[in-house]
């Protein structure tokens, strides 16, 4: 075999190991989504608002400063549009 055949021979390997690797993580995400999906029904039957479960969600992912300011500025439209509490 040639320098350039060995290389390619290497880089197809290679290459097929990141495919099967990006392969098992989209299996992975698939079947995490679906246990997702099942907690979710699970408190929607217990009478939970899964909406509400959502926007918690993301907001437990915030800093306290980005929390404070997505809240202010939602409170400042709510002003604007003439919705506030």
């Amino acid at each position: 075999m040639t320098d350039e055949v060995k290389t390619v021979s290497a880089d197809a390997g290679k290459l097929a190991s990141f495919i099967e690797r990006i392969e098992r993580i989209e299996e992975e995400r698939r079947e995490l989504g679906a246990d997702m999906r099942e907690i979710f029904a699970e408190a929607k039957g217990n009478g939970y608002d899964v909406k509400v479960m959502r926007q918690i969600l993301r907001l437990r992912k915030m800093t306290p400063a980005d929390r404070a300011e997505a809240e202010y500025l939602r409170d400042e439209y709510k002003k604007l549009l003439g919705i506030a509490e």
